[in-house]
């Protein structure tokens, strides 16, 4: 019998939570709906879910703390987390991704958009076989043993940072727009909007720490990875006389 994929609904409005639980277990999921970040921890605590709906507002601990806090943990760093909240400004948006959400819904929304974000993050969390090991420079990434390291000392990459770096290491000194990204990345799922590869390109270069420069910015088209940066090619470069 094929296993339903455990949602936990984390909403502090009855009403809502209600009906988002409903329509999961109308179109095969299993929800658990908790009320405020506490009971949320002990669900997790108890049983890892597949997926995460997070209200940015609750009571006590707000949604975006909880989300930071998690992505702390080990257990679960890797849980897809979709952050639900009636803040629509661009700046509230960049807050949820950056605190560790993979997505993004705006109040009020429709259940056949959330439901569709929901298969897309599932989806994007199922592995991919691939065994291969690229290097660029003095940065490896070896993705059998998920490992990246740059000069022989092992970086810390999230899932989605590893195969945004990957698919860039596959394809170097390749401009890539963030529409691309998306479709080899995320997959063609219409909802995630290119602000999306910002944050995570963002996170990549903070996990890349002293490699950081070789992801660049190529303005009014995209990013690409190079293994040498423009600063190291500006300092090699002769002065003209």
């Amino acid at each position: 019998m094929r296993k339903l994929p455990r949602v936990l609904v984390v909403e502090d409005e009855p009403a809502i939570a209600e009906l988002i639980a409903v329509n999961l277990r109308h179109n095969g999921f299993a929800p658990t709906v908790v009320f405020d970040g506490e009971a949320a921890q002990r669900e997790v605590d108890s049983v890892l879910p597949d997926v995460v709906l997070l209200d940015w507002m609750l009571p006590g601990e707000s949604g975006v703390a909880l989300a930071k806090r998690w992505r702390q943990q080990e257990r679960m760093k890797t849980v897809p987390l979709i952050m639900l909240t009636a803040r629509t400004e661009e700046s509230d948006k960049v807050q949820g991704l950056d605190a560790g959400a993979d997505d993004y819904v705006t109040k009020p929304f429709s259940t056949q958009e959330l439901l569709a974000r929901i298969r897309a993050v599932l989806r994007r969390r199922a592995p991919e076989v691939v065994n291969d090991a690229v290097q660029l420079g003095e940065l490896s990434l070896d993705a059998a043993t998920y490992r990246v390291t740059l000069s022989g000392q092992e970086l810390k990459v999230g899932p989605t940072e590893f195969k945004l770096l990957h698919y860039l290491m596959k394809h170097p000194e390749r401009v890539h727009t963030r529409g691309s990204l998306l479709d080899r990345i995320w997959g063609d799922h219409v909802f995630i909007e290119e602000r999306t590869v910002d944050v995570h390109v963002k996170r990549l270069r903070e996990s890349l720490g002293a490699a950081s420069a070789m992801i660049e910015t190529v303005r009014g088209a995209g990013y690409r990875i190079t293994a040498q940066p423009q600063a190291i090619k500006a300092k090699n470069d002769p002065t003209p006389a």
